[in-house]
């Protein structure tokens, strides 16, 4: 596979990738790519945009390149994937386990990338719904993790959780975070969750800071149906964050439904690249 038309995506809203983003768009253009910025890259750089096709964009573009961190690699794996288009970052933040091309070796892995020395994998992304009386009120993909958390509260909350409807327990804490493997690297890890390869089926469920001893992260086959029905919020509404951004308050009477999604994010990677290293270089292993 050879990719031909490239759709660049800047650090959302920052001006301060047009360096980095415009070196990499004349790389790429030398070497015969049509090149397309995307929705997140700030409006004061200017030039040929998605938004200006009249072509839907799995026409315009083959592959998506995203120079930030892990946050808008996030924002645009999820938009891409809807289209089934692969993608690719460049790290232009703190930790970058998506975005895993160091920009100091950008030219290499990118002349890599463009000679087809790299694989695409398939990861898995989840599907979350939040319910009130049977009615959804809101549904969204992540690729990362959907976590419940308390409000503007120093209390702990309740909740019940199940999976494929039996009961796992109820918990009293700051919340939960189920995760894919991809996002078992990421605030799932935080609350002492287990890291998982992120090619394997599955889904974790991490509690966060439980007011128990005894209870632990789980990892469920990635066929499970999770639900978590709200108890107590302790007289504050809680919240619901799909892959860190704020989904919606909630109030104490809904359940939080989430299942692997039907679609995949295509990230690839360049044959360089070592997962067991990456989790080297960016834990501090060894």
């Amino acid at each position: 596979m050879v990719f031909r038309s490239i759709g660049l995506f800047g650090r959302y809203q920052d001006p301060a990738v047009k360096v980095t983003l415009t070196e990499i768009q004349e790389h790429l253009e030398r070497r015969g790519c049509a090149v397309f910025l995307g929705d997140t890259t700030h409006h004061g750089i200017e030039d040929l945009r998605l938004e200006d096709s009249t072509k839907p964009l799995h026409e315009t573009i083959e592959l998506g390149i995203v120079i930030g961190g892990d946050g808008t690699m996030l924002h645009v794996a999820r938009a891409l994937a809807r289209c089934e288009l692969p993608v690719i970052g460049i790290n232009m933040g703190r930790l970058g386990f998506l975005t895993d091309i160091p920009a100091e070796h950008m030219h290499d892995d990118l002349d890599q990338l463009l000679a087809g020395k790299f694989e695409i994998e398939q990861r898995m992304m989840l599907f979350a719904q939040l319910l009130r009386s049977g009615e959804v009120l809101d549904e969204r993909t992540a690729l990362n993790d959907v976590v419940l958390s308390k409000g503007a509260t120093g209390q702990t909350i309740e909740f019940d959780t199940r999976v494929n409807g039996e009961a796992v327990g109820r918990t009293r804490g700051d919340g939960i975070i189920v995760a894919t493997p991809t996002g078992s690297t990421a605030y799932a890890l935080s609350a002492g969750g287990p890291i998982l390869h992120p090619l394997l089926p599955a889904i974790v469920l991490a509690p966060i800071c439980p007011h128990t001893l005894g209870q632990r992260p789980l990892v469920l086959n990635a066929d499970s149906t999770i639900e978590i029905e709200l108890v107590d919020l302790a007289g504050e509404d809680g919240n619901i964050f799909i892959d860190g951004l704020n989904l919606r308050p909630v109030t104490g009477n809904e359940i939080l439904q989430i299942r692997r999604a039907d679609i995949f994010a295509r990230t690839v990677r360049i044959n360089s690249h070592n997962h067991y290293e990456a989790l080297h270089s960016k834990l501090g292993w060894g």
